[in-house]
């Protein structure tokens, strides 16, 4: 359930890739926390910082703004290369996270690059301006 009413109007495909792009970026900064904090901590704890860049568009994300997504499609590959180093660089359990990590990664970049496709191909064509 939204919050917005006009989310019930939008295509199926639209609110279902929100929803992915959105439940794959809270899982990322989820499993970040978890990862650096509990899982398997490398240091004192400070990696856990990364997840701060996540945490800024997932506002955008909620609130559908078609930049946001834009650029999520994009800063999702630092993750992904994060987690492509880790997973072949690090024991058990650090590689299977990191494993976890590149799914999500990819999960969002798909969801992101689909609602940004079906948003512009389902979009109000503005009426011509009168002269």
């Amino acid at each position: 359930m939204s919050i917005d009413p006009a989310f019930n109007t939008l295509p199926p495909m639209v609110r279902r890739t929100r929803n992915l792009a959105v439940a794959c970026l809270v899982a990322l900064i989820v499993l970040g926390l978890a990862w650096e904090l509990w899982l398997a901590p490398t240091g004192r704890g400070t990696l856990a910082l990364k997840v701060l860049p996540l945490v800024v568009p997932l506002a955008g994300l909620l609130r559908r703004r078609m930049y946001t997504y834009r650029w999520v499609s994009l800063l999702v590959w630092i993750y992904f290369a994060e987690g492509v180093v880790r997973a072949t660089s690090e024991p058990a359990p650090g590689a299977w996270l990191a494993l976890i990590e590149i799914v999500l990664c990819l999960l969002l970049f798909v969801a992101c690059a689909t609602h940004v496709r079906w948003r512009l191909k389902h979009a109000p064509v503005p009426a011509e301006g009168k002269k």
